[in-house]
């Protein structure tokens, strides 16, 4: 027997489903994710900590899931949210169904919701702070626990790596900023032979220059730039010494530490099918983005940067580089995973930066 499910949003909203993956209640924020594969991918991505996921396309886990296509070892996100769920998932890759992976990462899922209207919901209002539940409890119960749990935590200093690790290649020596690296932005640099030493959150700028970094890449992660105060502070002197590159929070991270500033977008961009124009190239790629920050486009004047990258559509940042020193970023996601990789050239020109 399938469980009750609902979903308790703090502006009063009620949606009412079914439950199922790990039977309990959780807090977090609403967002939406507009690609139509690569849930896995999607659950398991650091930046979505704190977040509770609901996907736009109505068919979720036809083709299972494996641990080939994960890019941490857990869940990171606080609920999951969908239309309609495979039972029966059909794929020779696939090792076990969606219901069973929640099951074991100890995440509520939510599906047999309007998630058109969910969707809506956010666009119109933005993103939500929500209670998910399949637990049958009363209503007070959700509203209680909505209150209870209004805490803002610091996500980008959890869900990184807390050890210094190394991953041996037999090229440039680069210095990567852990504030929840997707494993494959690790597996672009090992494609390109990087000799790569992942360094947790609050490592210092000494820790980090006594490997002799050929370059820096300051990774994706959760939550909002601005909080990261002793990574900035680090960024500040690393981007004056050598070759950096960020993705994602690392490149708001980076504009920061040049003294622009970063806002909360209304409901960010998390899907696989955002146009991005590259301003150098003359070109438009098909990008796979997850942010719900952006870079203000005004604050970057006069810090010696220029924008290289656009958004299609809404015009927001998505990269840029330094006018003398060997320093760029980009807002969106190279390496896909999931979602397309056209802009996987990115990690070329970082090697080529790096070893110029």
């Amino acid at each position: 027997m399938d469980m009750d499910g609902i979903l308790y949003l703090e502006d009063g909203s009620i949606y009412k489903g079914k439950g199922f993956g790990h039977k309990g209640t959780s807090v977090g924020e609403l967002v939406f994710n507009t690609s139509m594969t690569g849930y896995e991918e999607i659950l398991t991505d650091p930046s979505y900590a704190g977040q509770i996921i609901t996907m736009t396309y109505p068919l979720i886990g036809n083709y299972g899931v494996n641990n080939m296509e994960k890019q941490s070892d857990k869940i990171h996100a606080k609920g999951f949210v969908v239309k309609s769920i495979s039972k029966t998932p059909s794929n020779y890759m696939s090792e076990h169904d969606i219901d069973e992976m929640l099951k074991k990462m100890n995440i509520v899922g939510v599906y047999d919701v309007d998630t058109r209207s969910i969707t809506k919901k956010i666009r119109t209002a933005g993103t939500l702070k929500c209670v998910i539940s399949n637990e049958e409890l009363p209503m007070y119960e959700l509203e209680k626990y909505l209150k209870e749990n209004d805490k803002k935590d610091d996500w980008m200093k959890k869900v990184g790596t807390k050890q210094v690790y190394h991953i041996s290649g037999i090229g440039p020596t680069i210095a990567l900023m852990d504030f929840g690296v997707k494993k494959n932005i690790i597996n672009n640099l090992i494609k390109r032979k990087c000799n790569i030493t992942v360094f947790p959150y609050n490592t210092s700028y000494e820790e980090i220059m006594n490997i002799n970094p050929d370059g820096v890449l300051l990774s994706n992660g959760p939550g909002d730039p601005t909080q990261a105060e002793e990574a900035i502070e680090v960024v500040k002197k690393l981007i004056n010494k050598i070759p950096t590159f960020g993705i994602c929070l690392g490149h708001q991270i980076l504009a920061i530490a040049l003294g622009g500033k970063t806002y909360k977008m209304k409901y960010g961009h998390r899907g696989g099918n955002h146009g991005v124009f590259d301003i150098e190239k003359d070109k438009a790629y098909i990008t796979s983005q997850n942010h719900g920050y952006c870079v203000d486009s005004k604050s970057m004047m006069d810090r010696g940067m220029i924008i290289t990258h656009k958004n299609l559509n809404d015009d927001t940042v998505e990269g840029m580089k330094h006018k003398e020193l060997p320093v760029f970023s980009i807002q969106f996601h190279p390496e896909g995973a999931p979602g397309p990789e056209d802009s996987a050239y990115l990690f070329d020109k970082f090697i080529d930066v790096v070893e110029g």
